[in-house]
């Protein structure tokens, strides 16, 4: 670690903040402590409220994690847990709320490397992004960012894309949504993703990252940021791999 912190258009602690995401997913590995607050005020010459603040940008980020009396550690991967495949738009009509949409943006892009991958897109496809807001009985519920191959959905940016995408999926293109993979984290709700969900900054958020697939071809890779404060998860869980069922519910904030 020597890389020098100076003064400049990027904040110290922001600065800082990279140093410890670079070491924490180059040099160490899960489970590993990183050095102490007065290490790193001496070593780049900081001040400790600088060292906090960017240790908990990383904490709140899910790459570290706080042990009481013991320090700060590199955290260890996400336990996955299968959840059931529906839409929102479904998932919310069976618990009584009535779901909208507010469209944000859809236009045709090369998607970031991983969705290429995920959508197996090969060297020159493209996707449709688009970004909603997601409401229940006019509340914002979760923002959405999904990616969804064009070759598969032609002119998918001249239809409706308020409603479920699965129902129109399968209505205009006969592909039905039959299988996905999910993963479930936790974040804080920050900038343009706590206005726009209508949430004061560090409302806890349900991230979840599905990749859906019909008849083995992927179509769907989205993640969706639910307000935690408005949302929760159950699951049934049996013996060791027993199958595990989602419930989802909006929560009074009162």
């Amino acid at each position: 670690m020597t890389t020098t912190i100076e003064d400049g258009p990027r904040p110290k602690h922001v600065q800082l903040r990279d140093v410890l995401a670079e070491l924490a997913t180059r040099d160490l590995g899960p489970g590993a402590s990183i050095p102490s607050e007065r290490e790193l005020m001496a070593t780049y010459d900081v001040s400790r409220a600088t060292v906090r603040k960017a240790i908990d940008s990383l904490v709140v980020g899910g790459l570290l994690e706080k042990i009481h009396g013991k320090g700060t550690f590199v955290a260890r991967p996400r336990v996955q847990s299968s959840l059931h495949l529906a839409s929102f738009t479904d998932d919310m009509r069976r618990r009584g709320l009535v779901p909208a949409t507010r469209l944000m943006r859809v236009d045709e892009e090369r998607p970031p490397p991983e969705v290429v991958k995920a959508l197996r897109l090969g060297a020159r496809g493209t996707a449709w992004r688009i970004d909603r807001v997601r409401l229940a009985d006019g509340q914002p519920m979760a923002i959405e960012q999904g990616w969804y191959p064009c070759s598969l959905l032609p002119d998918l940016d001249a239809a409706d894309l308020t409603g479920s995408l699965y129902t129109l999926f399968a209505t205009r293109y006969d592909l039905v949504i039959d299988s996905a993979e999910q993963t479930l984290w936790g974040e804080a709700a920050e900038g343009a993703t706590a206005r726009r969900l209508e949430a004061p900054v560090h409302t806890p958020l349900l991230v979840f990252r599905r990749v859906s697939t019909a008849a083995g071809r992927p179509v769907e890779y989205v993640v969706s940021r639910y307000r935690g404060d408005r949302y929760q998860v159950h699951m049934n869980l049996g013996a060791e791999q027993g199958a595990a069922r989602k419930k989802s519910t909006r929560r009074d904030p009162s």
